[in-house]
């Protein structure tokens, strides 16, 4: 792999030095209402140098790091199977030189396709899961691989008791009867995640983070395909992000931003401050 011409902010470290790899999936062929999220990782990187690489919220700088940005994928958008094994083998390289994959969507399909590598490197692998949507349709208009199903398909690979979900507020009812079933489901909100995290730290089981941007409150976050009101602000987003970082995460990923949607650019910027704070809070490990 070589450089990215355009890095997001701070991070363009060799691939040899890094710990972590960031890498984008520009898909959103799945999206279910409004699209643009394949425009997200792109315009977090060009809208990344309006942040400053300090974060005064953890006293660090991703200056002070080395973050290798790896650029993004170039995916087939005719097809889901093949933009997602582009996605696996890409996440399995990383994970394979010992390093965490941080993927930037693109709409939340793309997640599976990491969650597939890291699956394999991990098996006994927890997700935890930030979004308005349940995301646990078995088909959505007959298909199975779309942003509406994905941590179903998570759920197909991992099964019960791995998967835990936070923030939800929106789905169908077989959606919630499913999860009531079959994850650890926490809708509106982050309780229960401080319990969840100390018992993940307790028997140090590796952790993937996927952050569906569409967990914040639309009047924060308008620049999404399915913006939902009734969100979590900044502040509670970053706090739980700093919690799960206790965990043991091995990797990541930061989706469903679409620029367009929000011609203010505020969207973007939030979408870019969450990155730059999760990358600094995965340093703790």
């Amino acid at each position: 792999m070589g450089p990215n011409i355009e890095t997001f902010i701070g991070c363009d470290g060799t691939y040899e030095e890094s710990r972590i790899v960031l890498f984008g999936a520009p898909f959103d062929s799945t999206t279910s209402f409004r699209p643009g999220a394949r425009f997200g990782s792109s315009a977090m990187r060009h809208e990344s140098f309006g942040l400053e690489t300090y974060s005064p919220y953890q006293d660090k700088d991703l200056t002070d790091y080395a973050v290798f940005d790896s650029g993004d994928l170039e995916l087939c958008f005719g097809s889901a199977e093949m933009a997602l094994a582009d996605i696996e083998n890409r996440a399995a390289e990383i994970l394979s030189d010992g390093k965490l994959p941080l993927l930037m969507g693109g709409e939340h399909l793309v997640t599976l396709g990491a969650v597939r590598a890291v699956a394999k490197h991990f098996p006994n692998l927890h997700i935890i899961h930030f979004d308005a949507h349940a995301d646990l349709r078995n088909d959505y208009l007959g298909a199975e691989l779309s942003h509406a199903c994905v941590i179903r398909r998570c759920h197909d690979l991992l099964g019960d008791g791995r998967i835990h979900q936070f923030c939800i507020r929106s789905g169908d009812r077989e959606e919630f009867q499913f999860a009531k079933k079959h994850t650890n489901f926490h809708p509106f909100g982050f309780d229960g995640l401080e319990e969840l995290i100390n018992q993940l730290v307790k028997y140090q089981a590796p952790v993937y983070l996927t952050i569906d941007l569409d967990c914040l409150d639309p009047s924060l976050f308008p620049g999404t395909g399915t913006p939902e009101a009734g969100g979590v602000t900044f502040p509670q987003l970053l706090d739980a992000i700093f919690m799960v970082c206790r965990t043991n995460v091995v990797a990541a990923d930061v989706n469903e931003l679409a620029p367009m949607l929000d011609t203010s650019g505020v969207s973007t910027a939030t979408a870019c401050k969450v990155l730059r704070e999760l990358l600094l809070a995965l340093q703790n490990q």
